[in-house]
């Protein structure tokens, strides 16, 4: 019994053997993180706080969500994945909070599934993003992390701004 319990323990102190796809592992990942925290800035934003900004000349919150829904998640990842987007009916700033979360909440699984399957080894395939000159593969994957980073911490602030605490700020539950 003892022996087979030890045995146990070193096998699970065992490092995990290297990843044949780090930067897509990597990919996944992050885009668990993004959906989590994006969807939870999105939900902890008050219904009549969707058209807040800060300056006239940012963007207002249920702008930030429109982007997220329309160019940021179903297009580019979409053109990351090298597979179309999914054809649904335009969302605007007109939606209510309950229609652009649920949308959000959408367009983040479209993510997740179109990265399901991507792996390492095409890291340099042409990518047509933005304008008459295509990206890597990897350089889209980079883009569309810097994305989320970019709209995430737009959003934290408008939080702030309105005296709500950002989900990254708050206290971890276990």
């Amino acid at each position: 019994m003892l022996l087979g319990t030890l045995l146990l323990l070193v096998q699970a102190a065992q490092p995990a053997a290297p990843s044949p796809s780090p930067v897509a592992d990597a990919l996944r990942s992050m885009t668990q993180r993004y959906t989590r925290i994006l969807v939870a800035a999105a939900e902890a934003m008050p219904a009549e706080k969707y058209h807040y900004r800060p300056t006239p000349a940012q963007m207002s919150f249920a702008q930030i969500q429109v982007h997220l829904i329309n160019e940021g998640n179903d297009l580019l990842c979409g053109k990351t994945a090298g597979i179309a987007p999914p054809t649904r009916a335009g969302v605007d700033t007109t939606a209510g909070k309950d229609v652009l979360v649920a949308r959000l909440k959408e367009s983040f699984a479209f993510c997740e599934s179109a990265f399901a399957k991507l792996d390492d080894s095409n890291l340099s395939t042409p990518v047509q993003l933005f304008g008459p000159n295509p990206s890597t593969r990897a350089t889209a994957i980079m883009i569309t992390v810097g994305d989320w980073a970019d709209h995430y911490s737009q959003e934290a602030n408008y939080l702030r701004l309105n005296n709500i605490l950002p989900p990254t700020a708050r206290p971890r539950t276990p």
